[in-house]
C-alpha cells in the first residue's frame, strides 16, 4: 500500500499530516510527498515515516502523475490524500480490506466525518477530535465484506481515494486541467470505474480540514468552475447533468454571495473569473490551461 501527498506552499502542515501516518494500523509500505520546490517540504524529510521527496511541475495532475510514473508497477494498491486531509488510524487497513473482500472494486474513497472546505477550515487539533469521537461512538466497527454502507459511486472524491494500480494501466490525470486542477479526481476516476467498480465506505473515514492557504486564487478558480466543467464534459467523463449542475450552483453561490462575501472566500475573483470563461467560451476561445497565463 503507496500513499501519494501532493503539496505546495504548506510545509508545516504537509509535515504534520504525513506524521500522522505513523498511527495507521497498517502502516504504508512507502510515502511519496510530491512538490515543486525544496521550500515546499521543508522538514518534512524528517517525519518518522520516513517520506520520499520527488519535485515536479507545478500543478495537482502533474505532481500525481509523477508518482504514478514513480511507482510505475511497484504497487498493488495507491491511495491519494490531500495535504490537508486527517484519515482515521484504520484508514489504510480498511482499504486493503475492501479491496481484497472484491477483486472487481478499483477504486475507493472513505466518508468525510467534516469537510472544512465548506467553511473556513478546521486545524489539526479539530479534525483529530472529530476523527476521535467517530472511533469512540458503538458503531464505528464495520466489517466491510457485509457493510451495508459499501456504496457504489460513479466517481471519487479527490482529498482521500485509492486505487487498484492495475485498473490505470495507460491513465493519467489530466494535465490540461492545472494547478489546482479543479475536478481532476472527478476526469480520473470516471475512466478507472469503467474497468471496475468504484465505491465508498462508512468503515473508511477521515476529515478534510479545506485549509485555504496555497489555494488557487479567486479569478482563476472562478474560471475553472466553467472551462473545467466544459472540457470535462466534451471529453466525456463529466455527466452532463452533473456538469450543468455544478456550474450552476457555482455560478449563483459566486453571484449572490458577491454583494456581503465570505472573509475566507474570494467570491467577486471567483465571479469575474466566471465572466472571463463564458466570455471565451462564446468565442470559442475556452481553455483550462488559459489560468496559467494569468
Amino acid at each position: 500500500m503507496y500513499v501519494v501527498v501532493a503539496t505546495v506552499g504548506r510545509a508545516s502542515l504537509t509535515r504534520r499530516t504525513i506524521d500522522l501516518l505513523e498511527r495507521q494500523t497498517r502502516r504504508p509500505d512507502r510515502v511519496i510527498v510530491v512538490s515543486v520546490s525544496p521550500q515546499d517540504v521543508e522538514g518534512v524529510a524528517e517525519s518518522s515515516v520516513q517520506p520520499e521527496i520527488v519535485f515536479a511541475g507545478r500543478g495537482l495532475c502533474r505532481q500525481r502523475n509523477a508518482a504514478l510514473d514513480m511507482i510505475g508497477d511497484a504497487a498493488a494498491f495507491v491511495t491519494f490524500f490531500d495535504d490537508d486531509f486527517v484519515p482515521a488510524p484504520d484508514y489504510l487497513e480498511m482499504v486493503e480490506r475492501v479491496f481484497e473482500s472484491d477483486p472487481a472494486i478499483v477504486g475507493i474513497t472513505g466518508d468525510l466525518l467534516a469537510d472544512g472546505i465548506n467553511s473556513s477550515g478546521l486545524s489539526v487539533e479539530a479534525a483529530l477530535a472529530i476523527v476521535a469521537a467517530r472511533a469512540a461512538s458503538p458503531d464505528s466497527q464495520a466489517d466491510p465484506q457485509a457493510d451495508p454502507a459499501l456504496r457504489d459511486r460513479q466517481a471519487l472524491y479527490g482529498c482521500n481515494m485509492a486505487i487498484r494500480l492495475s485498473a490505470a494501466t495507460g491513465l493519467r490525470f489530466d494535465e490540461a486541467l492545472p494547478l489546482y486542477g479543479w475536478q481532476e479526481d472527478i476526469d480520473f476516476t470516471t475512466q478507472i470505474g469503467r474497468r471496475g467498480r468504484l465505491v465508498s465506505s462508512a468503515s473508511i473515514t477521515g476529515v478534510h480540514m479545506g485549509v485555504r492557504s496555497g489555494r488557487t486564487p479567486g479569478k482563476k478558480l472562478g474560471y475553472s468552475q466553467i472551462a473545467n466543467i466544459v472540457y470535462l464534459k466534451r471529453k466525456g467523463t463529466m455527466q452532463p447533468r452533473l456538469g450543468e449542475r455544478l456550474m450552476t450552483a457555482n455560478v449563483i453561490a459566486n453571484l449572490v454571495r458577491s454583494l456581503w462575501p465570505e472573509a475566507h472566500v474570494d467570491r467577486r475573483g471567483r465571479l469575474w473569473g466566471n465572466v472571463l470563461a463564458f466570455a471565451d467560451l462564446t468565442r470559442g476561445k475556452l481553455d483550462p490551461r488559459k489560468i496559467e497565463r494569468m
